[in-house]
């Protein structure tokens, strides 16, 4: 299984969330190849300011196998984690995080910091269906300002 397999599945839940009339931002969380985990931004029908796809996904993903960390698992979400998803990934002690467009506006590199905001241990990787995963965003909010 590769990094686009898995950012395609979080996607799926990015259309979910597009579909339902939230930003469209999915997450999926993986270990050992298994998706543990799923979510994708609920803020507006949880009226929930934190209600963000990572933090979903994170959640679901802690219960499911009833541990508090994640040090053997990847998350991969579709747009650049913002400061709050930053500090949840930071204390999940999550292995890897993948995401596939940048948030300049919103997401976590605004605050222009030489210093990670995520675990020291975790790794990063970006870009992955850059182009699909900004589309989607971009065609989300063409349609909010018609």
């Amino acid at each position: 299984m590769t990094d686009e397999y898995f950012m395609q599945l979080a996607l799926k839940e990015a259309m979910r969330a597009f579909e339902e009339d939230e930003i469209p931002i999915g997450a999926v969380v993986v270990q050992n190849n298994k998706v543990l985990a799923r979510g994708y931004n609920m803020t507006e029908k949880l009226n929930d300011t934190t209600a963000h796809a990572e933090i979903i996904a994170l959640t679901s993903a802690f219960n499911n196998i009833g541990a508090k960390y994640l040090p053997d698992a990847t998350l991969y979400v579709t747009v650049e984690p913002c400061v709050m998803c930053s500090g949840a990934l930071y204390w999940s002690k999550i292995s890897r995080v993948v995401w596939g467009a940048s948030d300049p506006k919103n997401g976590f590199s605004r605050l222009q910091s030489s210093i990670s905001p995520f675990h020291p241990k975790t790794a990063i990787t970006t870009g992955v269906l850059e182009t699909e995963c900004a589309a989607l965003m971009k065609e989300f909010f063409i349609l909010k300002r018609k």
